[in-house]
């Protein structure tokens, strides 16, 4: 267990720790989601996962850019 004193987990020691950069709530509203089948890219929406929206043109999953 981290104690406040660096000699926590391996990893958490950075200013920015996390398994994704030190972005806890995911990656930001900056960029785009893009279907993994056509190419399809759209905008990202803040508080929306791209993987919870499909595809306009085929339906399928997106994914993160």
């Amino acid at each position: 267990m981290p104690r406040g004193d660096g000699t926590g987990p391996r990893g958490d020691s950075s200013p920015r720790g996390g398994r994704m950069g030190g972005n806890r709530a995911g990656a930001g509203a900056v960029g785009n989601c893009v279907c993994p089948g056509c190419g399809t890219k759209v905008p990202h929406q803040r508080g929306v996962p791209c993987y919870d929206m499909k595809c306009p043109k085929c339906g399928k999953g997106m994914a993160r850019e």
